[in-house]
């Protein structure tokens, strides 16, 4: 009995965080990434229609996310340091974040990927409406590749295969 009852718990989570995803993601695979520019902390402006060619992984993140502090650095070794080349790029974006905190954010964590602030939440608005850390691998053809929310070893590993599947 007490395993029927773990089971009907599990499929009532599973059915709650699945519904809670389709409530608050705003894109959908294969769809074109919505328009968005930035300004990066490093001082360049990042148009995403002009990245049309590149295959770009997106990351939204905040800096008191414990599960985005956990995945940004995987971003930097796994897949920036490893897969970076001339026609992949990262761009993690800081929700409801300044370009001063970010700097100041980067300076102690050292990631060499492009980082840009959202502090109205305009850009994580054309994606999402609430959860975070969240990913978008966008291909050469401007559409979404692949999504996700929340962070997982399993679902780093899946985003990785979907990067080298694109870039390679």
């Amino acid at each position: 009995m007490k395993r029927i009852l773990f089971a009907v718990f599990l499929a009532f989570i599973s059915i709650q965080v699945y519904g809670q995803d389709e409530e608050t993601t705003l894109t959908q695979v294969g769809q074109t990434v919505p328009y968005f520019s930035v300004a990066t902390i490093d001082g360049k402006v990042i148009d995403i229609s002009a990245l049309r060619g590149k295959v770009v992984l997106i990351n939204f993140f905040a800096t008191w996310c414990g599960p985005c502090m956990s995945e940004l650095p995987r971003v930097e070794s796994d897949i920036w340091q490893k897969l970076g080349a001339s026609d992949f790029v990262v761009i993690a974006i800081g929700r409801e974040h300044t370009m001063n905190e970010l700097i100041e954010f980067n300076r102690e964590k050292k990631f060499s990927f492009l980082i840009a602030p959202d502090h109205e939440r305009e850009v994580y608005g054309l994606f999402a409406k609430a959860y975070i850390p969240r990913n978008y691998l966008i291909g050469r053809n401007g559409r979404i590749l692949y999504q996700s929310q929340g962070y997982t070893p399993e679902d780093f590993k899946e985003l990785i295969r979907f990067i080298k599947a694109e870039i390679e």
